[in-house]
């Protein structure tokens, strides 16, 4: 529990910096300028640099590199929609992979990894008791990294169809999230000419994302204790 504490507020104190440094990057740099260019370069791309996001963010999820930046950079890049809607499938696909790789193919690695985190023994159990419900909230709260949960699961009891579609909704939140800071600071950079009205709304509905994040994020914790897969790291 006191691990608990210590690292939760941790997360959204870097999720408020986070924000503050794309607005203080919107006053302070040409990002205006930069982000005409960008899109640009995409619009010229094509479905290609679709593609090569979404190749990229796979790509990086199995080889444990944090998503946080490029799920900031695809709200950024495309927008709230577009960038929701990739996101979401990169990362889909990036947990069934991981999973089918720890299931078929390097099944003894990812068991041996996991022997050294005393939090799968508690994970694994939950899931082979509750199965899909677990792994939602673990996706709603993590208790263990994205990246190398994905593997995790593979070696659990759980089905693979049903942890792909349980995956994908229940990270949907956290991306949403994410997204939306992209997209918000996009909307920043290129202030100009928007009412105090925009403005407001831009700030409520950023507000309003975190804070329906922070509740999912609580009643998944709370949860996962009872359950007895909750953890204090």
């Amino acid at each position: 529990m006191a691990g608990t504490r210590r690292r939760f507020p941790l997360k959204w104190l870097v999720l408020l910096a986070a924000v503050a440094a794309l607005f203080a990057a919107s006053r302070l740099l040409p990002v205006a300028e930069w982000t005409k260019h960008l899109e640009s370069w995409i619009s010229r791309q094509g479905a290609a640099g679709y593609v090569a996001f979404y190749a990229v963010y796979v790509v990086a999820a199995l080889l444990f590199v944090p998503g946080a930046a490029l799920t900031i950079a695809g709200g950024f890049v495309f927008g709230l929609a577009r960038g929701t809607a990739l996101v979401s499938a990169a990362a889909t696909t990036a947990a069934a992979l991981a999973f089918l790789i720890a299931r078929h193919v390097a099944r003894g690695a990812v068991e041996a990894r996991a022997r050294k985190d005393r939090r799968f023994t508690a994970i694994d159990k939950a899931i082979g008791e509750r199965g899909w419900k677990i792994v939602a909230l673990l996706r709603l709260s993590p208790a263990v990294p994205f990246s190398l949960s994905n593997y995790f699961y593979g070696l659990t009891a759980i089905r693979f169809w049903p942890y792909v579609l349980t995956s994908w909704l229940a990270m949907l939140p956290g991306t949403l999230l994410y997204v939306y800071l992209g997209a918000a600071g996009k909307a920043a950079a290129r202030g100009e000419g928007r009412s105090a009205a925009e403005n407001v709304y831009l700030a409520l509905g950023l507000a309003a994302t975190v804070a329906v994040t922070v509740y999912l994020t609580k009643v998944a914790r709370a949860a996962l204790r009872k359950a007895g897969a909750g953890s204090g790291d």
